[in-house]
């Protein structure tokens, strides 16, 4: 053993112990965390416990818990009971809380309770990159992905699955009434025994039919037809990885710098679809990095002319591609884009030399669509690649000069979705990899709205230590003053 390299001896007494301090090197990541939170006011920030009551047992200082949380998710802990081991043994942990050591219970309360103060954290640290001066390019993309949610499929309910949980039920029951019914017939020795087992299965899927009844019930309540048991505020939801079936969770909309990818706004929505996140998430970003000028980049799953009309108006230039929704190209007939549009006579001209006048206005989803056609499409010898009905007509909204400028836009810069997509889709792949397989632990869409802050702050910190170094991020934050 002496050609080893040899460790201490346990039972060794040292003359003089060494300080906590010499275990942590100058460039360890929980030096930020410490010089972070050190500076934060935690009072203003909405955290609960910064004034210790008078009597009763002392607290925990809010600071000390959200350097353990912070701690935790950035080396991929988020149990509150592992975070409880990892303040007993973690050298690390027990220099940054000064070997302070809170139960489970504790931990899981603090982020339980201050959510509110949570999520300001985070939005604080994004204030922190604007004042170090890390969004310059003023553009952005915006993607959602789905989350799992302490839900399993099989405790989340839709019309079509209790109507579909019903049937199997009753071929059950008739299955085990008609197996009822032959050992009544044969007479074995074992009958009354399985007579009462058969009785039992029965019952117990009788009262799953009663079950399901309630939960019909409950349905009827609810503006999307969804119930979960477990997650009440999770929702079944469609990916793209599942096709075929759904996974029970939320989405999660985020919004990354494409200079240096920080997430500089978020938001957990139980929603399924993208379409109506586009101009609230751009407001968010904008208001977040506080540039005048702003470039939004999001894929075909945002485009809706609403939202496109937001950011136009306030300023924000969109980059969304238009979804191919019309079957006229697949059935060989021209499409929409063939028909030229002469703003100055308010008429369309048609692939054939014609012009299609506009002949009435309707409301459609409360928005104001005009109607165009031609009254030489009868005639016309071109018809048969137009339209399959007498005449071609063609609906343009009111604000359609929107979305061409949108996409006039994206045919300048048609890198646009490559920058989009190698932006926001690896962070979403980060962010998941370092959830694990079950993603959220938290029940409820403001705890898991809380628990979403966290991923996101430890990222944006570690990204920052990334860019400015361990020694420069400690000095910028000091300086700056969280």
């Amino acid at each position: 053993m002496t050609r080893y390299i040899q460790g201490s001896d346990r039972s060794q007494v040292t003359l003089l112990p060494e300080c906590l301090d010499d275990f942590i090197a100058e460039d360890n990541t929980v030096r930020v965390i410490d010089a972070f939170i050190s500076e934060l006011d935690m009072a203003t920030l909405g955290f609960e416990g910064t004034s210790p009551a008078l009597t009763g047992r002392p607290s925990y200082h809010p600071s000390v818990l959200l350097k353990i949380y912070l701690y935790g998710y950035l080396n991929r802990v988020q149990s509150s009971r592992r975070l409880e081991r990892e303040c007993q043994r973690n050298v690390e942990v027990m220099w940054l809380t000064g070997r302070l050591a809170p139960d489970f219970k504790t931990i899981a309360d603090f982020r339980k309770d201050n959510g509110k103060g949570i999520r300001n954290v985070c939005r604080r640290f994004v204030m922190l990159c604007r004042e170090l001066k890390l969004f310059t390019q003023g553009t952005v993309a915006i993607d959602g992905s789905k989350f799992k949610a302490v839900n399993n499929r099989e405790r989340n309910y839709t019309p079509g699955k209790i109507a579909r949980r019903e049937r199997e039920i009753e071929e059950s029951i008739q299955r085990y009434l008609d197996a009822l019914e032959t050992a009544d017939r044969t007479q074995s020795v074992e009958l009354p025994a399985k007579t009462e087992r058969l009785q039992s299965k029965i019952q117990k899927m009788r009262q799953r039919l009663q079950e399901l009844k309630e939960i019909k019930a409950q349905l009827e309540t609810q503006p999307d037809k969804q119930v979960s048991l477990t997650d009440p505020d999770a929702r079944a939801m469609t990916t793209h990885s599942m096709k075929g079936t759904a996974m029970v969770g939320y989405n999660v909309q985020t919004v990354v710098d494409t200079e240096h990818h920080l997430i500089v706004a978020h938001e957990v929505t139980n929603t399924g679809s993208d379409r109506a996140q586009l101009g609230k998430m751009a407001l968010a970003a904008r208001e977040a990095m506080g540039v005048k000028q702003l470039q939004v980049l999001a894929d075909r799953g945002y485009y809706s002319g609403p939202e496109l009309k937001t950011c136009e108006d306030a300023g924000i230039a969109a980059y969304v591609p238009k979804p191919m929704t019309s079957n006229a190209r697949a059935q060989g007939r021209f499409g929409k884009e063939d028909f030229i549009y002469i703003a100055s006579a308010d008429e369309y001209q048609c692939p054939a030399g014609q012009r299609a006048i506009h002949r009435f206005t309707t409301d459609e989803d409360g928005l104001q669509v005009r109607i165009y056609w031609s009254s030489a499409c009868t005639s016309c010898s071109m018809r048969d690649k137009c339209t399959i009905s007498d005449y071609r007509r063609i609906r343009r909204w009111e604000h359609e000069s929107v979305m061409e400028a949108v996409q006039g836009r994206l045919e300048r810069q048609p890198e646009a979705m490559r920058v989009r997509k190698s932006t926001v889709e690896h962070v979403f792949g980060t962010l998941k990899h370092w959830m694990g397989w079950t993603h959220f632990l938290m029940r409820r869409k403001v705890n898991v709205a809380t628990e979403m802050s966290l991923h996101v702050l430890a990222y944006n910190l570690k990204r920052v230590i990334s860019i400015l170094g361990i020694a420069e991020t400690i000095r910028a934050m000091k300086m700056v003053g969280a």
